[in-house]
């Protein structure tokens, strides 16, 4: 694994890799945060892509310290390749979202909805057990 400032030189070099017309509209950048976050469903939440009409506008954020707990086993390299597929994954959004796409978002639902259906122990709100014990 890499270290926070290890990561954000990492980050700066796939950047820098990549086509400027992909960062294209995209005002705020990317942002490399220390936050660890978890979504509603308590799953880790590596990157997010944020459209802000007032403010930094179009803007990516990596969440280091949920990859940092996502990824702690992997080596230098792979924690790397993890990292840039969170970036590609977060531009794919950006650019989705210029040509008023919404599948890549859509997918990501429907994985999720996919993952949490096959862990046993989870409950969902919607479920009407919710809370219930066997």
């Amino acid at each position: 694994m890499l270290n926070y400032e290890e990561t954000q030189e990492a980050l700066s070099r796939q950047i820098d890799a990549l086509p400027p017309e992909i960062f294209k509209d995209l005002n705020g950048g990317v942002a490399l945060r220390q936050d660890t976050l978890y979504d509603a469903n308590g799953l880790l939440i590596l990157g997010q892509y944020h459209v802000e009409p007032y403010g930094l506008g179009r803007y990516v954020t990596i969440n280091y310290g949920s990859m940092a707990v996502a990824f702690r086993y992997l080596d230098a390299e792979a924690f790397t390749e993890k990292l840039r597929d969170t970036l590609h994954h977060e531009l794919i959004h950006h650019l989705e979202s210029l040509a008023g796409d919404r599948s890549l978002e859509v997918k990501d639902a429907q994985d999720i909805a996919k993952m949490l259906a096959a862990m046993p122990n989870y409950r969902s709100n919607s479920n009407p057990n919710n809370g219930a014990c066997c």
